[in-house]
């Protein structure tokens, strides 16, 4: 099942990957234009855009769009990242021409009228207030926003109330005119599909994007991290501790990715057994790294009750540095193949596997052989990862983000003690906090 790409005209680059013996066809389009792309007075404009898509175009209402695809049982939709924004269908093969036609009529021809554009605020506002009011998306939000302080890249995809009710329909055409170019668009198709029908198909239909607009460069992002708390009246506390992370094309990316999967990827991860299993102290705990195309983050996420705050704290912070003196071969073995694993599966499903070659082509200029992938995870030793550990939580300021009861968790002054409580020689000096643990 090789990919097959074609790069039209305008700059479009369109990749297909066959299924065999399957009946359906997963196709979208993929823009590397997302939250941070939005100048200062745009803040949210890029979701907005995603949801205003749907609202009507001047051949079809919004009731007609979606009742166009689900007359046939298909099913479509979007979402909004920081870096890029997608528009996909899933439907059966014989429709694939319908779902592109549904997907070049929102992209080139919707009216962004002003009347479904109040309503639509209203119904973002909704979502923004949903997101405040859950405490495990706001210390997520809060987490980035600390993480970047002042940046686009920490900015919170749904953009704030001041700026959701200031949009107009001309902010968003500007915004679409000067982000949306060919060259930065994918348009990636899988399942029952043949190459060459399906680049026909696109060439016809999205012959009006321009192969380049001026838009606005990515700001080069730069990690800062710090410390946010919000005290709440919860029954646990949300709580985040994170550090800077590598950025996709760098190359501890992957090992990165490993690592966190390792420490808290799994019910058999360190910090699940540790702090969850054997200690009860959490319903839920894992780790997790992000990358973006300039910088990255490492995560660690867990709730508990506020009396057993403190002694959280002080076991993630213990795992962490173990993890720069003791990871063992069985370890690495289990972390990787579960990674293998992941890839592998996610491959057998014909929608992942399109947003996959999508965002690949955006961020690496080419789709990447599973082959390629392994032969990297291969390649990873437990010293590398060890190295790493130290690297990542002992050389970075952390970013610390709670939500709920948050009086008993530690100061910065403290985490930032226990961390660099590590020598050169490779000796931990426990404190008399974390011997007690």
């Amino acid at each position: 099942m090789t990919v097959q790409t074609t790069v039209l005209q305008n700059g479009i680059t369109v990749a297909t990957q066959r299924f065999e013996h399957v009946e359906s066809v997963s196709l979208g389009v993929w823009v590397r234009a997302g939250a941070r792309n939005e100048l200062e007075d745009e803040h949210g404009i890029a979701h907005l855009l995603e949801h205003m898509a749907f609202k009507g175009t001047h051949t079809r209402s919004a009731q007609s769009l979606v009742e166009s695809i689900e007359n046939v049982g298909g099913d479509i939709n979007a979402a909004t990242s920081v870096e890029t924004t997608s528009y996909y269908v899933r439907l059966l093969k014989e429709d694939t021409a319908l779902g592109l036609d549904i997907l070049a009529d929102i992209l080139q021809n919707s009216k962004f009228d002003a009347d479904e554009l109040e309503r639509e605020k209203h119904v973002i506002l909704q979502e923004l207030g949903a997101a405040i009011d859950t405490p495990d998306d706001c210390v997520f939000d809060r987490f980035t926003e600390t993480a970047y302080r002042h940046q686009t890249l920490g900015r919170a995809i749904l953009g704030t109330r001041e700026t959701i009710n200031s949009f107009t329909p001309e902010m968003i055409r500007n915004y679409i005119g000067r982000e949306y170019s060919g060259e930065r668009m994918v348009i990636a198709a899988t399942g029952a599909v043949e190459h060459d029908q399906i680049v026909e198909m696109v060439r016809a239909r999205f012959s009006s994007f321009a192969k380049v607009t001026a838009y606005s460069p990515d700001n080069l992002a730069h990690y800062v991290g710090g410390d946010y708390r919000e005290p709440r009246q919860l029954q646990d506390t949300q709580f985040l501790l994170g550090f800077e992370g590598r950025a996709y094309h760098v190359r501890d990316y992957y090992a990165s990715q490993v690592l966190a999967m390792l420490l808290g990827g799994g019910m058999s991860s360190r910090l699940f057994q540790e702090i969850r299993e054997k200690r009860g102290l959490c319903y839920s705990i894992y780790a997790f790294h992000w990358g973006f195309s300039d910088t990255g983050i490492f995560g660690v996420h867990a709730a508990t009750e506020p009396d057993d705050l403190t002694e959280l704290v002080h076991l993630i912070l213990a795992e962490l540095k173990r993890c720069a003196l003791d990871i063992g071969e069985p370890e690495l073995r289990r972390a990787r193949a579960q990674f293998r694993s992941s890839l592998l599966m996610s491959g057998e499903s014909a929608p992942a596997r399109a947003g996959q070659i999508a965002r690949q082509i955006l961020l690496f200029g080419r789709p990447i052989p599973n082959e390629e992938l392994l032969s990297r995870l291969d390649k990873l030793t437990v010293e590398r990862l060890r190295d790493l550990a130290n690297r990542l939580f002992m050389g970075s300021r952390p970013t610390v983000s709670a939500v709920g009861p948050v009086d008993k968790l530690l100061d910065m002054n403290e985490i930032t003690s226990v961390l660099s409580d590590y020598d050169n020689t490779g000796t931990i000096h426990h404190s008399a906090a974390t011997a007690a643990l």
